[in-house]
């Protein structure tokens, strides 16, 4: 997790109270606007405040140290500050970590209103949580509830019929939580691949064994789909590896396609004179 704000004051993220002062007390002396004749200087000695006022008190550090650089919704210090620095700085930050931003250590205001992020006019911190989930292959074609464990909860996760690897799901409330308000977990899904079944857009494919008679002379056989058991006709004289297509039995009226693989019977199962006769009669 990204914590800019300590390399701003060139700390570790491990620096004591008093590491932190000192290193702010060397940088507010060398960029102090009256020692520091450069145009960026001015610049510099802010931000270096503004991090100061976060670091340099214990509250507001322990709040910055539980999340990181998604307060400033996921930017480093230096971009936030230099995106926000001509509006109300005070406010916003005020927002993010409570009151009295800006008054104990000399302050950073003079700067006009701003209300773009909403949150009773302040910012607005990503509080949101993502994580990727692995959903078996027969759950995300009928949809279902699909129960994950979080943080020690256990949340039942309503999978919608026919989600696809890389679709997101959001699960409201359940992300961070911070000044009152709470973020929501992202999930990100993963299908599992199946040993029976392939997928392509809505339409399904599987592979079925047909008996050598019902390929050679036309029958019905019987297939388990996810829509029930059907009873699949079959046409004689079929291939090895012809398709039969049924129609609306895919994901979300998408079809099904029917791989057909004859079995062949071994010549010891068959009726002796039959085997005879199909040896000295069957075309080679």
């Amino acid at each position: 997790m990204a914590k800019s704000l300590y390399e701003v004051l060139g700390v570790s993220e491990n620096a004591t109270q008093d590491e932190i002062k000192k290193a702010y007390r060397k940088l507010a002396r060398k960029y102090h606007p009256d020692i520091c004749k450069k145009p960026e200087c001015e610049e510099k000695f802010k931000e270096i405040n503004t991090a100061y006022e976060i670091l340099g008190d214990p509250e507001k550090r322990k709040q910055y140290d539980q999340m990181g650089d998604t307060m400033f919704n996921g930017q480093n210090f230096q971009d936030f500050y230099r995106q926000h620095k001509d509006v109300d700085l005070e406010e916003i930050l005020a927002s993010i970590f409570g009151g009295g931003f800006g008054r104990s250590r000399g302050g950073f205001g003079g700067f006009g209103g701003f209300d773009e992020f909403g949150f009773g006019g302040g910012f607005k911190p990503d509080l949101d949580v993502h994580a990727k989930i692995q959903v078996p292959f027969d759950l995300a074609v009928t949809g279902g509830v699909f129960p994950i464990n979080y943080n020690g909860e256990t949340i039942k996760v309503k999978i919608p019929e026919g989600i696809q690897t890389g679709q997101k799901l959001r699960v409201r409330g359940k992300g961070k939580t911070f000044q009152g308000h709470k973020g929501d977990l992202i999930l990100e899904i993963e299908v599992l691949p199946s040993n029976e079944w392939e997928r392509k857009d809505n339409d399904l494919y599987k592979k079925i064994d047909v008996p050598l008679k019902i390929m050679m002379f036309g029958g019905k056989i019987g297939v388990d789909t996810f829509k029930g058991h059907i009873n699949v006709k079959v046409p004689k004289n079929s291939k090895c590896c012809q398709k039969l297509r049924v129609r609306g039995y895919g994901i979300k009226g998408g079809d099904l396609y029917l791989e057909m693989r004859p079995v062949i019977p071994k010549v010891e199962d068959l009726d002796p004179e039959l085997a005879k006769m199909m040896e000295e009669k069957l075309p080679s």
